[in-house]
């Protein structure tokens, strides 16, 4: 269940913990240089939005080096559900199922996708009964 108390990462924060979350703990540079290509994130604004995220809460850093390594402090499974859980009440009332609606009609789905979603649902179905 997410902590009630995390802050909701920004975009560009979201985008440092997707590196965080993929890389492990990293040095500024580490994240600076995956987020170069994509985001044309330079240094310092990695490092600032770095330092803001420590105080929020959202990565810890590890001072025992010259580099200070971040990390996420939780996982992105964790993130999702709490960003989702957002969205789900701001934007489709507390529905599941609008929820869930909009995100099939929104991209097409493939056929192992929905093979997926299926088996989830056949294994919430059986937890519920």
């Amino acid at each position: 269940m997410p902590k009630p108390d995390l802050p909701k990462p920004t975009e560009a924060e979201l985008a440092i913990l997707k590196v965080l979350w993929q890389r492990g703990p990293s040095t500024v540079r580490e994240v600076t240089e995956d987020l170069q290509d994509e985001r044309g994130t330079g240094y310092t604004t990695a490092l600032k939005l770095m330092q803001i995220m420590t105080e929020k809460g959202l990565v810890r850093r590890d001072e025992s080096e010259r580099s200070h390594v971040y990390e996420a402090v939780v996982s992105a499974e964790i993130t999702q559900r709490q960003l989702i859980g957002d969205l789900m009440d701001r934007v489709f009332g507390g529905s599941a199922q609008q929820l869930v609606m909009q995100a099939l009609s929104a991209k097409r789905t493939s056929k192992a996708e929905l093979a997926q979603i299926r088996a989830l649902l056949d294994d919430f179905e059986k937890k519920a009964k």
